[in-house]
């Protein structure tokens, strides 16, 4: 029971220190009784030893790689087949994945999102076929997708091999090959006619081979698309709307990701177009690209809302009531969406009721009026809490009477309105005088009817 009890003292040791083990070796215990016992040392014979043992040592090991001491135990008692796999092996392992040249964040992160990588026979192996591909193109993030796919599955280097040798045969760069099995490796599985048959589509409706390498860089994922389920029924919808083969290619080799449209999707974008109700300049930065342009920036901003958490109703009701977010950058309405919920603490949700919150300035609306929130909170000068409503809809005067102008030292947070800005005349002076609408005389009898008419009302 005493031996039982250090050894957990030691591994928890092992797992909190921030410092790495520099040593394997395991002190000699004291036991309660008369007789000393004899020094415990790490012989490679792990069998011998129990659970604990293991595990200290496979954390001191897996400490030394670069994992983080708070997150051993719990990865080990997820994954506690390493406790069976031999610990020496399993060193050999990780000396393997080093060899990639894998940084000590993304061999982290490949071994906690699958383990399984850390067998032995399976490194030593793929190891071996990497080398005698002869890959010298191949990026440590490929290798890593390679990997963590061929492990799940259990494929061998051949599947790589076989596979890379026929998208090469087709004229793709090596650049591009990469880049679809880092993103997209589920390609290893696919057969030699399939892959053909999706790529020479590309050549039957008139793109030539270098703009196919393109189009497959920017996009891998577009292989996963069958031709006669995805690829040939889009273009069919493309036609049916009315855009002509020279604009979709045109667009298609601006934007690859117009592939990847589910069927129905371009239409429903295009009558959310129509339906829009917004000032004629806003209308006109949305179509200024053309309708097809324009029904495929819906798209993308509706995936982005959906991807924090709207579902796809939702997301077009945002965009319907609030159209200014379409001519936003994706990246200006990740960085809203961000704020919303990690600083300002609202749901996602709260967008469906106060959709403007997307649409007005970050930085010259939104950040005054949260710092000038925040300073009152901490005063103590709030009566009651401030919802998303105010903090949003109310206008720039109302919000500056309401929580600005009483104290004097908010003005310095959000800025003083000038009440010397000069005005600028939309029209020439002296306009007004043609607008001028033409002045009757007025002759006695007008007089007299009108007062008869005054007379009548009381």
């Amino acid at each position: 029971m005493a031996v039982r009890f250090l050894t957990k003292h030691v591994f928890h040791h092992l797992t909190s220190v921030p410092k790495p083990i520099p040593t394997l070796s395991i002190h000699k215990f004291q036991s309660f009784s008369t007789e000393p016992k004899p020094r415990i040392s790490i012989c490679p014979d792990y069998s011998e030893h129990s659970q604990y043992r293991k595990q200290i040592f496979l954390a001191s090991l897996l400490r030394r790689y670069g994992f983080p001491a708070s997150q051993l135990p719990n990865f080990l008692n997820k994954n506690r087949f390493l406790l069976d796999w031999d610990v020496v092996e399993i060193e050999k392992s990780l000396g393997i994945l080093f060899s990639f040249k894998f940084s000590q964040k993304d061999l982290v992160s490949m071994v906690c999102n699958c383990p399984g990588v850390l067998e032995f026979d399976f490194l030593k192996k793929w190891k071996m076929g990497i080398s005698e591909i002869g890959f010298l193109w191949a990026s440590p993030s490929m290798i890593q997708s390679v990997l963590e796919f061929s492990r799940r599955f259990h494929l061998d280097p051949d599947y790589l091999k076989k596979n890379a040798r026929i998208l090469q045969g087709f004229g793709l760069s090596d650049g591009t090959v990469a880049r679809i099995l880092e993103e997209f490796p589920r390609v290893m599985m696919m057969k030699e006619a399939e892959l053909l048959h999706r790529i020479e589509f590309l050549m039957e409706i008139g793109f030539p081979r270098n703009v196919i390498d393109r189009l497959y860089f920017m996009f891998p994922e577009m292989l996963r698309y069958s031709v006669e389920d995805r690829l040939k029924p889009l273009f069919d919808e493309f036609r049916d709307l009315g855009f002509v083969e020279d604009l979709v290619r045109k667009e298609i080799g601006k934007h690859p990701r117009i592939l990847g449209m589910e069927l129905g999707e371009l239409s429903r974008c295009l009558e959310l177009l129509k339906t829009l109700k917004c000032r004629v300049p806003i209308k006109d930065r949305i179509l200024r690209g053309g309708a097809f342009r324009a029904g495929f920036e819906v798209k993308l901003r509706v995936d982005c809302l959906c991807r924090h958490g709207l579902i796809r109703r939702e997301a077009f009701k945002v965009l319907w009531k609030e159209p200014r977010v379409i001519v936003y950058e994706i990246k200006d309405i990740e960085k809203k969406i961000e704020f919303l919920i990690q600083t300002l603490k609202f749901d996602i949700s709260w967008l469906v009721e106060v959709p403007e919150y997307l649409g007005v300035n970050f930085e010259k609306q939104i950040i005054p009026r949260y710092n000038v929130i925040e300073y009152l909170r901490s005063k103590g000068g709030l009566g009651c809490e401030v919802g998303l409503t105010d903090l949003i809809k109310l206008s720039r005067l109302r919000f500056y009477n309401l929580y600005v102008k009483p104290y004097p030292e908010c003005e310095k947070i959000f800025g003083k309105l000038s009440k010397d800005v000069e005005v600028k005349n939309r029209h020439p002076v002296g306009l007004w005088k043609l607008l001028k609408p033409q002045k009757y005389t007025e002759t006695k009898e007008d007089l007299r009817n009108m007062k008869s008419f005054v007379e009548l009302l009381f």
